[in-house]
């Protein structure tokens, strides 16, 4: 089933929400819901997350005393709450299965969005086979949702950094390295389109592992012309020339004696990928 997206509440709506929430008067609920406004611009999401953050601080109480719901406005105003949310997520995503939290890392390391057809790739491999069942746990959860244009969507930057710090920032380049290893073994010999874009971006973030193996320098130069050159073809001219960087430096320092025609066609590509995006 496709999910339909949420737009940012209005104040009345936001009003109604938390007074419903609270079962207390929209009136008395007023000068919460104006923080709340205030913190998270209506967004639904930062809506959710920022009131439960302010219950687990005891900032949002019931009290027994009074038979309601109070809160304290004061220190709800100073609150920071792209620090606040971005630490509520990391400690729930840290309490996930090793399936959930495979396929988080997977999707932050391609960004705000993740086709179908790569998660799908990815399921034929033995290294990533699981992030199927961790897709469906993140989904029921709200970290992400799927699109009617094929793919998966984190629900808000946020949570896409959150999911990007489950990974340690020592282990990013080799993460990101073997993800791109595993979809290009899977993916080979097949016509993947853009994906190749998406492969080679990730190889890249491991280009110090290439470099210590002669062996794997020409195939991933190969695999950057090819990316370089569907991003000339789709007129990402800049785009292109990062990847044709990557190439040439991937070549030997004598690659236009051993590897002349590759080189020709290499520094062709790259003078009509900087003339374009002049």
């Amino acid at each position: 089933t496709n999910k339909v997206s949420l737009t940012g509440l209005g104040r009345e709506d936001l009003n109604t929400m938390i007074s419903d929430a609270l079962c207390l008067y929209p009136r008395i609920c007023k000068s919460l819901s104006e923080v709340v406004m205030q913190k998270t611009k209506g967004n639904p999401f930062f809506v959710l997350e920022f009131i439960k953050s302010l219950k687990d601080r005891d900032l949002l109480k019931y009290n027994f005393h009074q038979k309601r719901w109070v809160w304290d406005e004061g220190t709800i105003r100073a609150e920071d709450i792209t620090d606040n949310v971005l630490q509520l997520l990391s400690s729930e995503m840290n309490g996930l299965s090793d399936n959930v939290q495979l396929l988080l890392k997977v999707m932050a390391c391609f960004g705000t969005k993740t086709w179908e057809s790569v998660i799908g790739y990815l399921v034929d491999s033995a290294d990533y086979s699981a992030v199927r069942d961790g897709l469906k746990k993140a989904d029921s959860d709200g970290f992400i949702e799927r699109n009617i244009e094929g793919t998966f969507n984190f629900v808000h930057d946020k949570v896409r950094e959150a999911a990007y710090n489950l990974i340690p920032e020592s282990d990013r380049k080799q993460f990101h390295y073997n993800l791109g290893r595993v979809l290009h073994s899977v993916c080979e010999g097949k016509d993947v389109g853009d994906t190749i874009l998406l492969i080679a971006t990730q190889i890249n973030h491991g280009k110090e592992f290439i470099l210590k193996d002669d062996e794997l320098c020409l195939p991933f130069a190969k695999l950057n012309m090819a990316a370089g050159k569907m991003a000339i073809d789709s007129c990402r001219h800049k785009t292109a020339y990062s990847y044709l960087e990557v190439a040439s430096s991937l070549l030997p320092n004598d690659h236009w004696e051993s590897y002349y025609v590759i080189s020709l066609r290499l520094s062709f590509m790259m003078a009509s990928a900087a003339n374009s995006s002049c």
